[in-house]
């Protein structure tokens, strides 16, 4: 029978991996969304992203792996805020979404004069 004193580091050990991979992964993702925004001349938002989905997945090796989804917000102009999405699965990009703004090319040609 395990004994309380090492169920209790267990219990330390798996909060410290935890926490530990929970902030390397927004710090990835943090990085993604400002990357990304840069590359689009938008501002990327209160340097932040918030996780909004936490699940066990499994990659494409068969492995599970934790799957999270950060949301953040940029602006163009700085006068509306719009918002995008970063999946993660444990360390790996697998999708970046970010909703169209103005002068974006799904809004169709804009008159510039």
């Amino acid at each position: 029978m395990m004994s309380m004193e090492f169920f209790w580091l267990l219990a330390l050990l798996g909060g410290g991996w935890y926490w530990y991979t929970a902030m390397r992964a927004k710090e990835l993702a943090r990085r993604i969304g400002r990357e990304r925004c840069d590359e689009a001349g938008l501002v990327f938002l209160d340097d932040s992203v918030v996780l909004t989905h936490l699940r066990l997945r499994r990659d494409a090796l068969g492995r599970l792996a934790l799957q999270r989804r950060y949301a953040f917000e940029f602006t163009r102009r700085g006068d509306v805020r719009y918002g995008g999405d970063i999946t993660l699965l444990g360390e790996h990009v697998i999708r970046v979404e970010m909703e169209p703004y103005p002068d974006h090319p799904d809004h169709g040609p804009t008159d510039r004069s």
